[in-house]
């Protein structure tokens, strides 16, 4: 069991175990880190909320944190927004940030030896002598892909930020199994999405997009056939979640009706109605549009029989995920005259970064869909609004803060989501233990026996799947306490724990064991 480099600068004994000695740092010219109380930004309809830090009417909460602020290495990639990037590092931090993708060969090396690039003196000094070699924290939007190979060699990571909607870039099995929770941004940027499918349906109802390339290339052609108000017509959602629901009550204030298909049955928005079938809103609905996560049910879920059942000229939108559409389907379907337009935003294979890169060498048919007409084609551009990043930002960046200083999963969608009450500066000696580990009959009765040595003041727990996670409050805690119970959680081989009050990281057989003592 190796030291971690994630702990404070104290001294813990344990009848002479030198793996449970951690040293006072004397690196004393680099060990500021910000005091400020952390900032929430409030947004309507928290009141309640599990993402307001938890006040209570007597004493002030405690700023909890889990170790030696400028000992955490975050790396973000894909040009994370400014405002979340400065939520990190105003808690003390050290984050860099990249503006594209790795591949995974790439972002392996960037996890094994992120802190031997940086190019500041005081980082570099800093870490020299905390000896950081491994990424603590990870931030990616859509198109960095962590596959079980990746996650396997980032020894040190424990947390995942998704700074976008979705999560299917990221093994969740596998983060989940090995201790590693992974938030991402469900709402934030809903209403870009929904915003930018009504700027579609017009633009394809009109035509706008051939007039403006003719225009472009010199050509002027002033035509009306075939050219539409959509006042009047029915827009058909595919999945009625949060962008679905927004853009049902965006198209009705325009005019029109509104008919969606969902698994589980919702409650409508304004006028909107719920239909039984697939099948009924693609031969009901004059525009189409998916808003549908990536699983194995929703692969080519509009393919060649699809496109039959839709109106002929009628209009194909999505903006979910590039998987969703059978786009040579879809090219036949334009080219026969049976779907008048389409508009594109999502593609099964996407570029890394920019450039000339949308064509047959990424995607065969790339090619062929270009040369259509009437046809959107967007580079995966749905959230990015300026508004949206930035409240994606916050959002994800605030979930990593709550989540490496207390251990709070509220949000997480690859484990259980559980939260405690926030401890208080009169509760100067208490520790919050986080035990994660497999769900499987007797596990709690030997976390317990061990916390029962220890006042539990409050305690939860919950699971999910195949991984649980239990969370409690100990009282009366002292230093020389402290390596003792570490060492009994860590004698629970094949799980996964964390205490608050230390940080320690080590494998046990196949299975990998982390351990925070934060305090």
């Amino acid at each position: 069991m190796s030291d971690s480099t994630l702990t404070r600068n104290i001294n813990i004994q344990s009848n002479g175990d030198n793996n449970l000695r951690r040293e006072v740092s004397r690196s004393e010219s680099f060990s500021i880190s910000p005091g400020e109380t952390f900032h929430h930004r409030p947004s309507w309809g928290e009141s309640g909320s599990a993402r307001l830090r938890r006040t209570t009417t007597g004493a002030f909460p405690k700023q909890l944190k889990p170790f030696k602020e400028q000992d955490i290495k975050i790396l973000l990639l894909e040009n994370v927004n400014q405002t979340g990037k400065d939520i990190l590092s105003q808690q003390g931090y050290q984050v860099e940030s990249l503006k594209s993708s790795l591949p995974e060969d790439q972002l392996i090396e960037k996890i094994r030896y992120n802190s031997h690039h940086s190019s500041s003196p005081q980082r570099t000094l800093t870490l020299t002598f905390f000896f950081l070699r491994d990424v603590n924290v990870l931030g990616i939007r859509s198109k960095t892909k962590l596959t079980a190979r990746v996650l396997a060699e980032a020894k040190n990571l424990i947390v995942v930020g998704c700074f976008c909607i979705g999560t299917n870039q990221v093994d969740l099995k596998y983060a989940a199994s090995h201790g590693i929770c992974v938030f991402n941004s469900p709402f934030s940027n809903s209403r870009s999405v929904a915003e930018l499918i009504i700027g579609e349906i017009i633009t394809l109802a009109r035509q706008l997009g051939d007039r403006s390339s003719e225009m472009h290339a010199g050509t002027w052609n002033k035509v009306s056939t075939k050219c539409w108000e959509i006042r009047g017509k029915t827009l058909g959602i595919i999945g009625y979640g949060h962008i679905g629901s927004q853009l049902s009550v965006l198209a009705e204030a325009m005019g029109m009706s509104v008919i969606y298909y969902d698994v589980v049955n919702l409650m409508s928005m304004g006028m909107a109605r719920q239909v039984p079938s697939l099948e009924a809103l693609l031969s009901g609905a004059d525009f189409v549009t998916c808003h549908v996560p990536e699983l194995p049910e929703t692969v080519n879920m509009i393919g060649k029989e699809q496109l039959k059942q839709m109106r002929t000229g009628s209009y194909l939108l999505n903006a979910s995920r590039g998987s969703v559409v059978d786009i040579s389907a879809l090219i036949d379907a334009m080219r026969s005259g049976k779907i008048a337009g389409a508009a594109l935003d999502v593609y099964p294979s996407e570029p890394g970064g920019n450039g000339d890169y949308f064509n047959n060498d990424l995607n065969p048919w790339a090619e062929d869909l270009r040369s259509l007409k009437n046809i959107i084609l967007t580079p995966h551009i749905g959230g990015s609004t300026e508004e949206a990043q930035s409240a994606i930002g916050v959002e994800v960046a605030e979930a990593l803060v709550r989540y490496v200083n207390e251990g709070v999963t509220t949000g997480a969608v690859n484990m259980p989501e559980v939260s405690l009450r926030s401890l208080t500066m009169d509760e100067p000696n208490h520790a919050r233990v986080v035990f994660i580990h497999q769900n499987v009959p007797g596990v709690l009765r030997r976390v317990n026996e061990i916390l029962g040595d220890h006042n539990v003041d409050k305690q939860m727990t919950d699971s999910k799947g195949d991984t649980a996670y239990l969370m409690a409050d100990i009282s009366d805690v002292k230093e020389r306490q402290i390596a003792t119970l570490y060492k009994d959680l860590e004698g629970l081989k094949g799980m996964s724990v964390s205490l608050k009050y230390l940080d320690m990281f080590t494998d046990a057989g196949t299975e990998r064991i982390i351990t925070r003592i934060l305090y």
